[in-house]
């Protein structure tokens, strides 16, 4: 099992971002793809998750409004983009499948 995201991102205060997992040696539409991050100092916050199958999504309440899941089946991969961006959001984002799989990380930071 191997998940792969894309990587570093600067960006603007305002901006959006857009982080990528390509999943190999799983059947994607198994299980869900969960999406994780952690700010510097803090611990790991759960953002949600994208059912593969059938594109069903579930956000934490903090995110459900700036975060969106999407993903691509014939090439398995899953998408989160976050809106809206704040200082704040500096962060690592994980993808991760079944919570026992996950990512290298995606250093996300937010600076003008």
């Amino acid at each position: 099992v191997q998940l792969v995201q894309s990587g570093a991102e600067l960006r603007s205060p305002g901006a959006s971002v857009k982080v990528s997992c390509k999943a190999s040696g799983i059947n994607f539409t198994t299980y869900y793809i969960d999406w994780v991050r952690q700010v510097p100092g803090q611990g790991l916050e759960w953002m949600g998750r994208i059912d593969p199958e059938d594109g069903n999504t579930e956000y934490a309440q903090k995110f459900q409004d700036r975060v969106t899941f999407t993903r691509d089946t014939p090439t398995s991969t899953a998408y989160l983009v976050v809106s809206t961006l704040a200082p704040e959001d500096t962060a690592v984002y994980w993808c991760s499948y079944t919570l026992a799989y996950w990512g290298q990380g995606t250093q996300v930071t937010v600076s003008s």
